[in-house]
């Protein structure tokens, strides 16, 4: 089986598509460079978990570990959608501000009702992502300037929503809906709870199903997926109302968290997210990518900040200092690793 993670996947079978006969054993450096591209950052995890351990007595406490891992679960649900549309080679930049306007959705819809607390934003983001998929795969456009209009867009609805953020809508603490955000099973949020069995559905998805074999060979080489019989408009338009919906499921349950919509959540989360999967071992340009790499990006960043928050002594500000370096070592190793690939 062919390494060259820009070629595509067969959409009608699990295997990539047929090369020489001498590509069939992949050697033991390609091994090694894809073990270390697939797991580096779980590895980087472990050994930044144990340091934590050993620095800091309050880090391996339940309520931090708890707190760390429900704060972690909206960023996840959020980078999962994310995985799909960076593994077809495209970008969203418009989850952040769909985000926001979940929560406020959710938490405005919630007046009427656990439902519509729960399906409205929902309802709204996948629309939203749908219309970023339309215009990106039937119009051609650039995802960068479709995704950024959608950021601008949809911050306008939320803004509109809340009286140019003068409101802010609260979520009753005994209805259902909250009990998403702020309920727990067997000592663990519910919201930890939903995520890891978002993830476990997306994997199986991305790895097991057509549709994920069509996502990878959209993403290694939009034509020959095409010349293939993959539906690439379809796909693209697929994956863009996903990371809307998981947008929007994110601040839903944020706001169930949090017991009302904070206009103000959101910014920025969009550079989270693709950073979280850029860590995990998805490519930018895409075709390869795990959705595992992405939850273990998440738990990274998660606890650098922790870390950060930990020493006290350090700014705020030096969690996107080192976030930000962190990704380009990243970005650089894979790089690295993916001609290292090809020339062997």
């Amino acid at each position: 089986m062919t390494t060259d993670t820009h070629k595509p996947m067969d959409p009608m079978s699990d295997a990539p598509a047929v090369g020489d006969e001498a590509a069939t054993s992949p050697t033991r450096s390609e091994r090694l460079s894809a073990l270390a591209q697939q797991h580096g950052a779980l590895v980087t995890l472990i050994v930044a978990v144990c340091a934590a351990s050993l620095s800091f007595d309050t880090f391996l406490t339940t309520d931090n570990l708890g707190n760390m891992a429900v704060s972690s679960a909206f960023l996840a649900v959020v980078a999962l959608g994310m995985t799909f549309v960076i593994i077809t080679g495209g970008i969203d930049l418009s989850v952040g501000s769909l985000f926001a306007l979940g929560g406020v959705l959710a938490a405005w819809g919630s007046r009427y009702g656990s439902a519509v607390a729960l399906l409205l934003p929902l309802a709204v983001c996948a629309l939203i992502g749908l219309v970023n998929g339309l215009l990106i795969a039937r119009s051609r456009l650039a995802p960068f300037i479709v995704t950024l209009a959608a950021m601008l867009g949809a911050r306008g609805i939320l803004l509109a929503v809340t009286d140019e953020g003068s409101k802010t809508y609260l979520v009753d603490k005994d209805s259902f809906f909250a009990q998403l955000g702020q309920g727990e099973l067997l000592g663990v949020g519910v919201p930890v709870w939903i995520t890891l069995a978002l993830f476990v559905a997306g994997a199986v998805v991305l790895r097991r199903s057509r549709f994920g074999q069509y996502v990878y060979a959209v993403g290694g080489n939009e034509d020959a997926a095409a010349l293939m019989g993959a539906p690439v408009a379809r796909t693209k338009i697929a994956v863009y109302t996903l990371s809307g919906l998981c947008a929007g499921l994110a601040g839903a349950l944020n706001a169930a968290w949090l017991v009302s919509g904070v206009t103000i959540l959101g910014s920025g989360m969009e550079l989270e997210a693709i950073s979280a999967v850029v860590i995990g071992g998805t490519l930018l340009t895409g075709g390869f990518g795990f959705i595992s790499g992405s939850l273990v990006g998440v738990l990274l960043l998660k606890v650098i900040q922790n870390v950060i928050n930990q020493i006290g002594s350090l700014d705020s500000a030096y969690q996107q200092v080192v976030s930000g370096a962190f990704l380009a070592v990243v970005v650089i190793a894979q790089t690295w690793l993916g001609r290292r690939r090809r020339v062997l």
